[in-house]
């Protein structure tokens, strides 16, 4: 935590991975916990699978939904070169949790630019506590690709401090009755990684 007890979260990803889905499921389990929180998201081109970011702050008191530069406690990464990019607005004791996924951007796909090589060793490099997560593989494991946000969820979810019973009523709240089942298990999953 920071000097005035504000916790920083900033979530990176592309659009259609449900990061959004899974800041309001962590909202929702700080709130339940007992934190102010304020949470701010940028989304422009998301459903063109566009850059997709998500600020949420929690303490006592939080004043503003905008994390300050260079005070991120914890990026938590949908595709390994969205994280990097932010990478440098991660405090220097802060942590990184990833998802291993490569999704081209554009210049990639276009075949303009090279996708960079080693993405997840640079971020070791950069930053000393890093996790790595293999959350397709995870939410393929639960039944469902598309949980991959709920498997990060489940490894994020060790390193604060929501019960798992706060937890699971959070996602229970806002996951659809159908989807729920396979949620909980990637949650679990994700839960045993870090």
């Amino acid at each position: 935590m920071t000097d005035n007890n504000v916790t920083n979260i900033l979530m990176a990803g592309v659009g259609g991975q449900g990061t959004l889905l899974a800041s309001e499921i962590l909202s929702e389990v700080l709130m339940q916990a007992g934190y102010d929180v304020k949470k701010a998201e940028v989304h422009g081109m998301a459903q063109r699978g566009g850059s997709v970011v998500s600020h949420v702050r929690f303490g006592k008191k939080v004043y503003s939904s905008i994390i300050p530069e260079g005070e991120v406690d914890v990026l938590f990464g949908f595709e390994l070169l969205e994280t990097y990019r932010y990478l440098p607005l991660v405090k220097e004791s802060g942590a990184v949790v990833v998802n291993n996924l490569k999704i081209a951007p554009p210049s990639v796909a276009l075949g303009k630019r090279d996708y960079p090589t080693d993405v997840a060793a640079k971020l070791k490099e950069l930053v000393a506590n890093v996790h790595v997560v293999d959350g397709l593989q995870l939410a393929e494991q639960a039944g469902n690709s598309r949980t991959v946000n709920t498997v990060l969820l489940g490894a994020l979810s060790n390193t604060l401090e929501p019960t798992h019973e706060q937890w699971l009523a959070a996602i229970k709240s806002l996951v659809p009755e159908r989807f729920l089942d396979v949620n909980l298990k990637a949650f679990e999953l994700g839960r045993q990684v870090c």
